[in-house]
């Protein structure tokens, strides 16, 4: 029986890396420098070069089991997620994060049925999802819904690394929520004006603002 595996690595050095040689050396001779942090969960059918057209260079990768950011204060102990997001922002100095969640999203319905015992680690993850959850039976339209209220939720959490609120402040920084749903091929994105998903083949934007001026009380607009 064939390997699989060996088949694809052997593809990828004779078809497609030939094709792509001077990009993969100048990435080596000039080093990484992607403007995008995409945090995403980590099913198999969220492909993020794929959704965004990047090539190699442009994203910053972070998956995990529910796309879940955990707090600064380390109240749920040191994870990989947060060591990734400060070497984003403090060392690649990324000018977005997206926090992409999708629908039929296992680690949601996980969430609301349980972990098995064994999985140990699993069940303490996910906690990190309980904020997200609603007081009802997980229908579908639950499950959608909070597929996206957890997105919103990783979006809070990261304001709360000293690191991102500067950034973000500062204008340097967007912060984007995301919500794939898989069977449109449509990503939804976060409207923090109307504080709901809209489709991307409608919106404005690509999931931030657009933020309004603020205004003094002597009439002066000064731009966020």
């Amino acid at each position: 029986m064939p390997d699989e595996l060996l088949l694809r690595l052997r593809d990828f050095h004779e078809d497609y890396f030939p094709l792509h040689q001077q990009r993969f050396q100048d990435l080596v001779a000039q080093g990484q420098h992607p403007k995008t942090l995409f945090i995403g969960c980590s099913d198999s059918r969220l492909v993020p070069y794929l959704l965004t057209g990047a090539a190699p260079g442009e994203l910053f990768l972070v998956r995990n089991v529910g796309a879940l950011v955990p707090p600064y204060d380390q109240s749920h102990g040191l994870h990989g997620t947060m060591a990734a997001i400060e070497y984003a922002v403090l060392t690649l100095q990324v000018e977005r994060i997206i926090v992409c969640g999708h629908s039929h999203c296992g680690a949601v319905r996980t969430a609301y049925d349980g972990a098995p015992e064994e999985a140990v680690a699993l069940r303490s993850w996910l906690r990190l999802m309980d904020e997200a959850l609603l007081p009802v039976q997980p229908s579908a339209e639950a499950l959608c819904r909070t597929e996206q209220r957890a997105v919103v939720l990783q979006l809070e959490r990261l304001m709360g690394y000293p690191m991102v609120r500067r950034e973000v402040e500062a204008g340097r920084l967007t912060l984007h929520g995301w919500h794939y749903v898989i069977e449109d091929g449509e990503v939804h994105v976060f409207d923090a004006q109307q504080g709901d998903f809209v489709p991307a083949s409608v919106s404005t934007h690509s999931g931030t603002g657009p933020y309004q001026p603020y205004v003094e009380h002597d009439g002066q607009i000064i731009e966020p």
